[in-house]
């Protein structure tokens, strides 16, 4: 028996042998698809499954993405031998001092079908004029509807038929770990897409913009893909790309983006009234330290502290006074002070919030009415 299974044992390897061989030259033999290479004889390179190309994603977005070039007139700093710093030719005639015409890049993204676009703010500061090159060939001159430099937000327009507008995508769906595109004119390279994921949402307190709540990638951003898009995996545009941490001038895996609902409420804004109009108490306040707790007499440190009230300001009407310690907003913890002048900016002109204080320990309330934020810093 041991010598009739030894004798059997070879030919049944070779059978299994030349079975794996012919299954891995003719698949199709078993209902596998055929293999396909340039060479013959080389085995399948079985294709892995997922997501292989965002091909289609940057199709549907980059249209809408422009590039834009800003001319400002500089006038250069020439000696003068006349009085109040003017050149002074024959006779004693003034010339006018010379200048030159400086130029810069950046990229939009068309918003709206009826031909309003949105950039940042310090693209286009102090721009003569604005051109606009669309992906399809065609250029136009824009006008600089307004901006908003708090959120570094610049709307413009221009009067082209047929617009191709981005698609926004629903900001409640972003997470941290979602693969996105910048898309943008970096170094005047044309446009170009580079490819990362979300690192972090609600980023602030960069001291890049007065109202901060960035989107970061690694998604490589450079000089001129400033007012670009950011795009989601399917080509929905979810942020505009701003600004980036850099110890070099380049791009170092650290970029943030204005997300796309800011931006879209900023340009309706904009063009509804020219401005972004936001809630102002005018107070002024600082962390709540362990120390400052301690002097307070308070047990946690929770809350911020009023530092300071602009005389006759909504918070000084309402009674509020420095030192005091707001623990509320609307019944909304008070964490930060960005925070909290980020939940005042979003009320409305006219309307109420209640704020819970402590004042030498003692738990107060006060109704303050939301008045018009002034065109500087404060809460």
């Amino acid at each position: 028996m041991k010598a009739f299974l030894r004798d059997l044992g070879w030919p049944a390897v070779c059978g299994l042998l030349l079975a794996l061989l012919l299954v891995q030259q003719f698949p199709q033999l078993v209902g596998l698809p055929a293999a396909k290479s340039g060479v013959p004889g080389t085995p399948a390179i079985v294709a892995p499954v997922g997501v292989v190309s965002y091909g289609d994603a940057v199709s549907h977005a980059a249209p809408s993405v422009a590039n834009i070039f800003t001319i400002k007139q500089i006038r250069n700093g020439a000696r003068s031998s006349g009085l109040n710093g003017q050149i002074l030719g024959d006779y004693g005639t003034p010339i006018p001092e010379p200048s030159r015409r400086q130029s810069s890049l950046g990229s939009a993204v068309i918003l709206r079908e009826d031909g309003y676009l949105v950039t940042n703010h310090h693209v286009v500061a102090g721009a003569d004029g604005i051109l606009v090159a669309l992906q399809d060939g065609r250029e136009a001159m824009a006008e600089l509807i307004g901006t908003d430099p708090e959120t570094d937000i610049a709307v413009l327009k221009i009067n082209l038929p047929d617009l191709p507008v981005a698609t926004l995508s629903p900001a409640e769906q972003l997470r941290t770990g979602d693969v996105v595109m910048a898309i943008g004119n970096p170094f005047g390279l044309g446009q170009t897409v580079t490819k990362g994921i979300i690192s972090a949402m609600g980023r602030n307190q960069l001291g890049l913009n007065t109202y901060e709540d960035f989107i970061q990638t690694d998604a490589a951003i450079n000089q001129g893909n400033s007012g670009g898009a950011l795009i989601d995996a399917y080509g929905r545009v979810i942020g505009i790309n701003t600004a980036i941490f850099s110890q070099s001038g380049g791009s170092q895996g650290i970029g943030f983006a204005i997300p796309a609902p800011l931006a879209v409420n900023v340009m309706e804004q904009i063009i509804r009234q020219g401005r972004v109009i936001r809630g102002w108490l005018g107070v002024e306040v600082q962390p709540l330290t362990d120390e400052l707790a301690e002097s307070f007499n308070l047990v946690q440190a929770k809350g911020i502290v009023v530092s300071g009230l602009y005389r006759n300001g909504p918070a000084w009407t309402a009674g509020l006074r420095p030192g005091d310690v707001i623990l509320t907003i609307n019944g909304e913890p008070a964490i930060s002070g960005r925070q909290a002048m980020n939940m005042v900016a979003r009320a409305r002109p006219g309307d109420t919030v209640t704020l819970e204080v402590l004042r030498d320990g003692q738990p107060m309330t006060f109704s303050a009415e939301v008045s018009v934020r002034p065109t500087f810093s404060g809460s």
